[in-house]
């Protein structure tokens, strides 16, 4: 079996904001509106690699807002949100695998309580703190860096780590990582192969979990990225050249 764990934001859907043409189609309506796109012929790819390996969306979404998401080819066999904290299997939560989960983080609450003390009086802080399934943290700040060297002041650095990205900060135990989750999917299923995609600072542990990783052109600090990643070179839609990779991958190892 063949694994392929996709980040999507910016991996495989792009946000309205996001120039990347007029051949494209809606992947997510968020109150009433179209808000994210695939390009045509990242939906026919998508199609043809549903049918060549096990596609696997996995995302910091939660799940509210991963069930937006239309990719074109029905409900995956699985997807892992929450930063991989919980597992849809046919799009209904595994319950074994949250608790799993919460297990990992459970010595974490201290520091979430904490965390969200901190931003409770952060003047930064521009949008509700969200406590995602007491798993981690999450919010928005009109000076992110500044809400994130906050907490790193406040929180025990050993247990927890911190990221902004954009405006968005999160606030996420050690033991929650997208790298976790795909080595927990990939024992589960008994997969001989994973493939992994993504373009941010928390997909380093998913890229690195992979045996086949691959990356955006201006990846953010491609130091911390192990084995040897392929990375997109020039210009082009990084959606499609992720796809046609794995089913080049897919070819060369059926």
């Amino acid at each position: 079996m063949i694994i392929f764990n996709t980040d999507l934001d910016n991996t495989m859907i792009y946000s309205y904001k996001h120039d990347i043409g007029e051949d494209k189609i809606c992947a997510e309506i968020y109150q009433g509106r179209q808000v994210s796109f695939v390009t045509r012929r990242t939906a026919e790819l998508l199609k043809q690699v549903n049918e060549a390996v096990t596609l696997v969306p996995t995302t910091t979404r939660t799940l509210e807002q991963y069930v937006r998401i239309d990719l074109g080819f029905g409900t995956p066999h699985y997807a892992l949100v929450c930063n991989g904290g919980v597992l849809l299997v046919n799009g209904v939560e595994d319950e074994r695998w949250y608790k799993e989960s919460f297990e990992r983080v459970e010595d974490c609450q201290r520091e979430l309580a904490k965390a969200e003390a901190s931003l409770e009086k952060d003047e930064n802080r521009s949008f509700e703190i969200r406590n995602i399934s007491c798993l981690f943290l999450f919010t928005k700040s009109d000076k992110p860096q500044l809400s994130v060297e906050r907490l790193q002041n406040t929180l025990d650095m050993d247990k927890m780590d911190v990221f902004y990205n954009g405006v968005k900060v999160y606030a996420v135990p050690k033991g929650l990582t997208k790298g976790i989750a795909v080595n927990r999917l990939r024992e589960m299923l008994g997969a001989d192969l994973v493939i992994s995609a993504g373009d941010s600072e928390f997909d380093v542990p998913l890229l690195n979990a992979a045996d086949a990783a691959i990356a955006p052109a201006g990846f953010p600090e491609p130091e911390k990225l192990t084995g040897s990643p392929i990375f997109m070179e020039g210009s082009g839609i990084f959606s499609e050249f992720v796809l046609e990779k794995v089913l080049d991958i897919a070819k060369r190892k059926g």
